[in-house]
């Protein structure tokens, strides 16, 4: 009966830290949902850093990402990077992303993303900050940025791989 009890407290612990692991990366506004928004740790002294998270539109009319802020940084800028012939573009996307409906965006690095300028304090590893983004339909949504190491090319897989809206 012992060995009972200690696997069934197990299993509602592994369950209550996997509920608690979904909620604090997911967000939802309106019919956006935004999953596992995260950013690389940057070197000490640096005045920019990027963000990035996928944005699915539940809904029937397109929405835009068109800004937001952050306590860690002076600015928040929605931006683009391409390359042109071997040559890295990075510009600024003054009117937003737009998200169209049933679309999910990816912001990710040599893609679209967040520019955060002016940094306030070092962007460090495994030391999640708070942002708010600006839709221009949904509105402003508080999240929470993981934040990886700074090579990063994706947020680490999070434990609720198998969850589902």
């Amino acid at each position: 009966m012992k060995k009972f009890c200690i696997l069934v407290a197990s299993l509602a612990a592994a369950s209550a830290l996997s509920g608690s692991a979904a909620s604090a990366l997911d967000y939802k506004v309106g019919a956006l949902e935004i999953d596992s928004p995260w950013s690389r740790a940057v070197p000490k002294g640096a005045k920019v850093a990027a963000g990035y998270m996928k944005i699915k539109n539940t809904g029937t009319e397109p929405d835009r990402l068109v800004s937001g802020s952050t306590s860690v940084a002076g600015g928040l800028m929605i931006h683009e990077m391409t390359m042109d012939n071997g040559v890295m573009k990075m510009r600024p996307l003054p009117s937003g992303l737009e998200i169209k409906p049933g679309e999910t965006i990816e912001l990710k690095p040599g893609s679209f993303h967040i520019m955060m300028t002016d940094l306030k304090q070092p962007i460090q590893r495994g030391k999640p900050f708070k942002a708010s983004l600006m839709f221009e339909k949904a509105g402003e949504v508080d999240v929470d940025f993981a934040v990886e190491a700074a090579g990063a090319t994706s947020a680490a897989a999070p434990a609720h791989d198998a969850h589902h809206h």
